[in-house]
């Protein structure tokens, strides 16, 4: 398929970027010099959703999982706006912000990210804590401690229910990450306290990490369960209330704190954007171009790519990191003249980390668990994580917990009334 640009053949192609996340911010890199690239997102900073969930569990301060966009594009030529999109309007090739800023392309790459969804569970979205932001992390936190200085109030007997619902990598990352803040730093600050918080882990398959080997599965969940979770599979969820979740065909769990990790959908704004979706993804061809809209191309969590299974692609950071240089490419081809191709992803592996020296590790037909996965997953998060303060400020965290087995980061900051 030949792709056409409207620029004059020694003009750049304008190309706007909805969203700074792995994909939207790569795209953007890949298209230095290339292309007049702007690159919009509703924050002015990039979160590393990985470690999200550190930072819910007193792991890492917040702003290490954070970096200034601007920053990230300094010296790049690349036009950055803070701003959500309302509209874009396909007749003149432009998107319209909250801002009320219009900018005109010649090529629109979505970006956008992922949202939490509850799958039609009532209650989700009004009684329990998703994870997809620096705030939602610290609410987290917040909640956490909060509970748990009531229980240091008073030692009668009551306890703290922790659910985690979901068993997939972010789900047992954040029970993994519970278990050890209750065993080593919450049990130095008040050893009969910590002592009656439960933590449990809900998962509506037959096993955890369900894209993983079994035996890695089963692994998670031994290692999960010596560190005191109580691991529920084949446990679906029917209702979400304050203080309990309801299971369908079996008696109600008890939970003062449940996190929702049960999955993600793309994000709402999609529905205004006048766009071809599918299951809350842009509905697109095997090139990565939106269905019936060539000029527009999704990248990340929000993109419908599927395998040759016909599955989704998983929405991890290689994906989307993987998708925004092949489109970075595939607009050099358009503006040669040359052939759009397909997209094909190569899947480098998955890892998920479950606690102090405990993580799996799965790349092809290698798999690995223990402290080798656990040192991996450890140098790669690393590795990505944007810029050189948050690099050296996460290892100082992570050298402090580990040579002390405590976490300095127990602050309730989450902005709500005590």
């Amino acid at each position: 398929m030949k792709g056409e640009s409207r620029n004059p053949e020694n003009q750049k192609p304008r190309v706007v970027i909805l969203g700074a996340g792995f994909g939207g911010l790569t795209a953007a890199r890949s298209l230095r010099g290339k292309a007049d690239v702007t690159l919009i997102d509703r924050h002015n900073y990039q979160t590393f959703l990985p470690l999200l969930y550190q930072v819910a569990t007193a792991g890492l301060a917040a702003d290490h999982v954070a970096h200034p966009i601007r920053g990230a594009l300094r010296d790049s030529g690349i036009e950055f706006r803070m701003g959500s999109p309302i509209s874009i309007d396909h007749k003149n090739k432009s998107v319209k912000l909250d801002s009320s800023e219009t900018f005109y392309f010649d090529h629109l790459i979505i970006a956008l990210g992922s949202a939490t969804t509850d799958f039609g569970t009532p209650g989700v979205f009004e009684h329990s804590l998703g994870m997809k932001s620096v705030s939602e992390a610290l609410r987290i936190r917040g909640e956490v401690m909060r509970h748990f200085e009531d229980l240091c109030r008073v030692d009668d007997g009551s306890t703290l229910s922790l659910t985690v619902v979901g068993g997939g990598p972010t789900g047992v990352e954040m029970a993994g990450a519970l278990a050890e803040l209750k065993r080593g730093p919450l049990k130095r600050d008040h050893e009969s306290a910590s002592e009656r918080i439960r933590i449990r882990l809900i998962e509506a398959g037959d096993r955890l990490l369900p894209s993983f080997h079994p035996s890695l599965s089963q692994k998670t969940k031994e290692d999960l369960e010596r560190l005191g979770v109580t691991v529920s599979l084949a446990t679906k969820v029917s209702k979400v209330l304050h203080d309990r979740i309801d299971i369908q065909g079996s008696a109600a769990i008890d939970s003062d704190i449940t996190i929702w990790a049960a999955g993600v959908t793309g994000v709402p704004v999609m529905k205004k954007l006048s766009i071809p979706t599918e299951n809350g993804r842009v509905k697109i061809e095997p090139t990565l171009q939106a269905t019936n809209y060539p000029y527009i191309w999704a990248i990340g969590d929000i993109a419908g790519a599927k395998d040759k299974a016909g599955k989704f692609l998983p929405m991890v950071a290689p994906v989307a990191m993987q998708q925004a240089r092949f489109v970075a490419s595939q607009i050099a081809n358009i503006v040669a003249g040359r052939e759009v191709e397909v997209f094909k992803y190569r899947d480098k592996g998955s890892m998920a980390t479950i606690g102090r020296h405990k993580a799996v590790v799965e790349v092809g037909r290698y798999r690995q668990s223990g402290v080798i996965a656990w040192y991996a997953w450890l140098w790669l998060h690393l590795f990505y994580l944007l810029g050189g303060r948050n690099k050296i400020g996460t290892m100082a965290d992570w050298t402090w917990n580990y040579l002390t087995f405590d976490r300095g980061n127990r602050h309730i900051m989450d902005g709500a009334e005590l």
